[in-house]
């Protein structure tokens, strides 16, 4: 889900999100767009945060298919027990 939906979804406005999270609405409107490339991963907490949501990293090799960062609603992942052995 994009930022901007879950912002309507919350039934706020670009403004109103940005005094929540502490920034200015331009900063916002940056962040909703898809081209943006400057997403700070502590501003996207932040915005996640006041969304209810969680943001989800993925890191790609050079050479594969760039994705724009993406807010989930707030889930609970568990972690199979065969992975968490291999992670540690």
């Amino acid at each position: 889900m994009q930022l901007a939906d879950l912002r309507k979804d919350a039934g706020l406005s670009q403004a109103e999100l940005a005094k929540r999270v502490g920034t200015s609405q331009q900063q916002i409107s940056r962040h909703e767009s898809a081209n943006y490339e400057g997403h700070s991963l502590s501003m996207l907490r932040r915005v996640a945060d006041v969304l209810g949501a969680t943001v989800k990293v993925q890191i790609y090799r050079q050479n594969e298919e760039k994705h724009g960062a993406v807010a989930e609603p707030r889930s609970k992942y568990k972690v199979k027990s065969s992975l968490r052995r291999r992670l540690k």
